[in-house]
Parts: structure tokens; C-alpha cells; sequence
């Protein structure tokens, strides 16, 4: 999408102009990116993983143990600049689903179905189901509740019930071993799985129901759609320890340092603040007694979450190189595509904050690669494995990166239309200014093209968008989750490969409208000299010409 052309809908918030996705799926449309034998035919294990930031190796973090994601990273297409349109779970699973902005799903909390608050708009697993694909679901891929209808959208987006692991039941209870001797619902909770209630985890069911899925589609025939939503590193941090091998032991804590900016910076508006709630309502922060809103929190304990996010985060790359394994190990992985990418990502006690619910780049960017065989590799010889399992207690990572880097700034939104592409099935078009009543379309672009462009080759141009909304001005104790009646101020957010520009604007939640001539506050931060987003040049003379462009970008005009 090009920086200068950009319009917003009637509803408030940024739409893709018509004209210039109509120039994207011109550009695009006629020309096959894939080997012509494997057109229509390629299967799709999707996976999700929750509140996972890009801290990986293969994302330039070594000291994160995650040698299966990584491997998949060295034979893939890997996205450097994602991000969510929402930096929270419901609103960004239903948001990238549907390839459809937050105004247009009309979704910001965990409270309305769209099929009936917005509209009936086709998913991308109902659009592959549409197209004789099986299509299944194992674990979190839409957020439960009412978001998906209490039934993950089944029948719609899924030929049969997703597949819940029963363990899930204890994911918030008390179940957490404390310094005391007695259990705890805390947010730091390694455990030993044999004393688990059921003697097992979440996502070790996931994996294994997974697993089950793809032996039954061996030799059917069909092309599948496999949706596998894992539940880490999202909160408590719970996760097996082994007699042997333990997850905190490849994360030491003498080894752990702070935030790079971990105290709120004086000129960031108190509206862009999120207090925590979630992390505030553990018992072990509880006797922290930490002051409300801003905290902070002790030092030690910081580096403890870090410590433990980061020991989830290598309990998911197990699961995942076990899932992949098991592709391999079937003879499916030369026919399927393997896409990976988080639903938003994480504060780490950057600027102060924890968890997600914000606009900054640690909230909203996520990972993204997208491996597609015979165009991303080569068709591997025979006997050798494309994804080996690698055990992180034992693997020392002497593997440099061989992936693709792509940098352009891109959006969740972007997968629907890119996923179909890939899979030799057409773009759904894009969207019109108003899409309400439109079934499918798609509010993103399909990145297929980029599979076929040289590495580096960046469109200086590209944009992402993301909101966040607050009930007030100041932080309060349901600023991180208003309900959709509470919301009076929407944060709409432009990252560039330059800037990261937020303004806070008046919101009426009774007609879902922004009213852009009622700011709260607004951000600027030049992204060369201050990727962290500390120092807000929003009232500063100098860069007053810049603020003033975007500010006309997200104006209705």
C-alpha cells in the first residue's frame, strides 16, 4: 500500500483505498508462483502461536533457545516487520481470519460474534473448506466464547469440531507450587507434568491430537487445511520441568538482563500506558504489593518474567519441531505448505509495561514465515529430513541463517489472501471502502509476489496499521479491556519502515465512528534513532510538517 494514498473508511479507521488494491491484485493476478504440478494441490499446516513476540534466533535473538523454529525459519520465507491490527488475542484472530480491520469486524473485546454484530464475512480456513479442502482445528486458533460462536466457528470454517485439550481446565488454577510449599494460581509456574491434574499439559495435547490429524489425512487424497493454535508463552507461564531438563536452566538468571527502557518515558501520553491487569491479578504479584497503575515491579521479579517467558518460549519450540517431525515423518512435508506467526506479540517491561494492550511494536509485531516446498527449497533428496526434531537441552546452535529475509513492513491481515495464493487458489478481491455486506474480500495484500523478489529489495512505502482502545485518558482498572460500551478513545497507529505515528481520538462505541477532530493525545517516534519508542517527537517544531501529514492520512476527509 503506498504511504501517500491512504483513505479511511466512513467508519473510522483505515481501509485499504479500493483503487490501490485493485493496482495490487492487477499486478499480481495472472502470474503462478508456484511449480505448475503442485498448482491447487498444496495442503496448509497453520501455526498460531499466543503472545509470542519475534524472539527467536532466527530473528537475530542467539540466546533464545529455538532451534525448531529456526529450522523452519532456514528453509522458509521469514517476514521481518509484521504486525497485528490489535494487540490483543480475539480482536487479532478474528481480525487476520477474516483478512478484515478491527472497524470492520467491529470487534476490540472478547464480546460479539461478526457473522452477527458486523457481517457475514468467509474465513480463511471456510474459504480453503469452500474449495474441497478438509479442513481442522486443534487448540486456539479463533479465541473461544462467543467470538466464534461457542463452537470455533464450526460449521463454517471447519469440516469437523475443533479438537480442545482437556488439561485446558487447569491452565488458571491453582496448580503452581509456591515458595511455601502450597499451591498457587501465580504467573511463574515451571511444573512437574506427572503431578499435573491428567499428568499432562495443553500443548503436549495439542501436539499429539495434531499429530493424530495429519496420520488420518496420510493417505486420503484430499488437500488439508490444519489449523494448530498453541497456548504458550501466553500467561501463567507454565511449562514442564524434567528430573533432568529443565526449561529455566537454559535461561540462567545471572544471565538476564532488564528491558533496555524499562521505566515509562516522560513523554509518552498516559492514554498509550496499559497497567498490567492480568499480570496484577496472580498471586505471586499480588504479594509483590505493587502500586496501580504504574508499579513497578522489583527488579528481581522482572527478570524472573523475562527468565520464564523466555523458558515458555522454548517449551513451544519443542512442540512445534515434534508437530513438524511428524509432517516429515509422513511423507507430507514436500506437499504442504508450513505457515508460523503469533497472534501479537508481548511487553517485556519495556517502557514500563507488561503483557500486550498498546500500540508500540513490542505489543503488535509478530513473527511470520511461511515455508512452501519447491519454492522455498528445493525437493529434498531422499532420506533426508527436512525437520529433523532438535532437542533444545542438547542442540548447540552452530546453524547461520538461510532463509529469505523479507523487510517490508506488513500486516496479519496480509496472510488470508497471501495463504490462498500460495496454494494455487484465487485472491479473494479487495475489499470496497465499505465491506459490511461483502462475504469475501480481503482488507490486505497477498505477499506471494514476494517469494519471487530478491532479498533486500524493500518498498520504502509499505505500511501497517493497528489500534488499541482505551475508556479514558488515564490509566484505570479496565484500560487494558474495555467493553465495547466502555471505549471512548481509539489509539489508530501507521507504522513505516520510518516512523511510528499513534493518535488518540475521540470513539463512539454506539456508532463504532472516530471522531478525528477530537485528539487526546498523539505519538511520533523516528524509528532510526529510536527503535525502542521512547522519545516522542509528537509537539516537537522540527517535526511538525510530519505530524501534520499523518495526521491528514487518518482524517476523514
Amino acid at each position: 500500500m503506498s504511504f501517500f494514498m491512504v483513505c479511511l473508511s466512513l467508519h473510522g479507521f483505515l481501509v485499504v483505498c479500493s483503487i490501490l488494491q485493485i493496482c495490487f491484485a492487477n499486478r499480481l493476478s495472472g502470474v503462478s508462483l508456484l511449480p505448475q504440478h503442485n498448482k491447487g494441490n498444496l495442503s496448509v499446516l497453520f501455526i498460531v502461536a499466543d503472545d509470542l513476540r519475534p524472539v527467536l534466533g532466527c530473528y537475530g535473538n542467539p540466546s533464545v533457545k529455538s532451534p525448531n523454529i529456526d529450522n523452519l525459519a532456514s528453509k522458509s520465507n521469514v517476514f521481518y516487520d509484521v504486525y497485528a491490527q490489535q494487540a490483543v488475542c480475539a480482536p487479532s484472530r478474528i481480525s487476520f481470519l477474516t483478512s478484515r480491520r478491527p472497524d470492520t469486524t467491529r470487534l476490540y473485546d472478547f464480546h460479539s460474534y461478526w457473522r452477527v454484530h458486523a457481517g457475514n464475512y468467509t474465513t480463511l480456513p471456510q474459504y480453503f473448506k469452500s474449495k474441497g479442502y478438509v479442513t481442522m482445528s486443534v487448540g486456539k486458533v479463533f479465541h473461544p466464547g462467543i467470538v466464534s460462536n461457542y463452537t470455533d466457528d464450526y460449521p463454517y470454517s471447519w469440516s469437523i469440531p475443533t479438537y480442545h485439550p482437556s488439561s485446558l481446565r487447569y491452565e488458571n488454577k491453582k496448580v503452581c507450587t509456591g515458595k511455601d510449599g502450597k499451591l498457587h494460581a501465580n504467573l511463574l509456574c515451571p511444573v512437574k507434568v506427572s503431578e499435573m491434574p491428567e499428568g499432562t499439559l495443553p500443548d503436549i495435547q495439542n501436539t499429539a491430537a495434531a499429530v493424530k490429524l495429519l496420520k488420518s489425512m496420510k493417505d486420503k487424497g484430499n488437500p488439508f487445511f490444519l489449523a494448530v493454535g498453541y497456548y504458550k508463552p501466553h500467561i501463567p507461564f507454565r511449562y514442564p520441568e524434567f528430573l533432568f531438563q529443565q526449561y529455566l536452566e537454559l535461561y540462567p538468571l545471572e544471565n538476564m538482563t532488564m528491558a533496555p527502557d524499562p521505566y515509562i518515558p516522560s513523554g509518552m501520553p498516559s492514554v498509550a500506558y496499559n497497567p498490567w491487569m492480568d499480570i496484577r491479578k496472580r498471586e505471586d504479584v499480588q504479594v509483590l504489593n505493587v502500586s496501580f497503575p504504574y508499579g513497578p515491579l522489583p527488579k528481581k521479579f522482572q527478570l524472573q518474567i523475562r527468565q520464564n517467558y523466555f523458558a515458555a518460549v522454548s517449551y513451544l519450540d519443542s512442540q512445534v519441531g515434534q508437530l513438524l517431525n511428524a509432517l516429515d515423518d509422513l511423507g507430507l512435508a514436500n506437499e504442504t505448505i508450513v505457515v508460523f506467526t503469533s497472534d501479537h506479540g508481548w511487553s517485556l517491561g519495556e517502557h514500563g509495561e507488561w503483557a500486550k494492550y498498546s500500540n508500540f511494536d513490542v505489543a503488535t509485531r509478530v513473527p511470520l514465515m511461511i515455508y512452501v516446498p519447491g519454492l522455498t527449497t528445493s525437493t529434498k533428496e531422499p532420506k533426508t529430513k527436512i525437520f529433523p526434531y532438535l532437542d533444545p537441552f542438547h542442540y548447540s546452535s552452530d546453524m547461520s541463517f538461510k532463509g529469505k529475509m523479507v523487510r517490508n513492513v506488513m500486516e496479519l491481515v496480509d496472510l488470508f489472501p497471501t495463504i490462498s495464493e500460495l496454494a494455487g487458489l484465487q485472491v479473494p478481491p479487495p475489499c470496497p471502502v465499505s465491506s459490511f455486506n461483502v462475504e469475501l474480500c480481503t482488507e490486505g495484500r497477498s505477499l506471494a509476489h514476494s517469494f519471487k523478489t530478491p532479498e533486500g529489495n524493500i518498498d520504502a512505502e509499505a505500511i501497517a496499521y493497528s489500534q488499541y482502545p482505551r475508556p479514558a485518558d488515564a490509566p484505570q482498572q479496565d484500560s487494558d479491556l474495555p467493553l465495547l460500551k466502555d471505549i471512548h478513545i481509539m489509539g489508530y497507529s501507521i507504522r513505516s519502515s520510518d516512523y511510528r505515528y499513534t493518535l488518540w481520538v475521540g470513539f463512539n462505541p454506539n456508532t463504532f465512528e472516530a471522531n478525528f477532530s477530537d485528539v487526546c493525545a498523539g505519538e511520533l517516534y523516528l524509528m532510526d534513532s529510536d527503535p525502542n519508542q521512547d522519545d516522542n517527537l509528537f509537539n516537537k517544531t522540527k517535526y511538525a510538517s510530519v505530524v501534520q501529514k499523518f495526521w491528514q492520512y487518518l482524517e476523514i476527509k
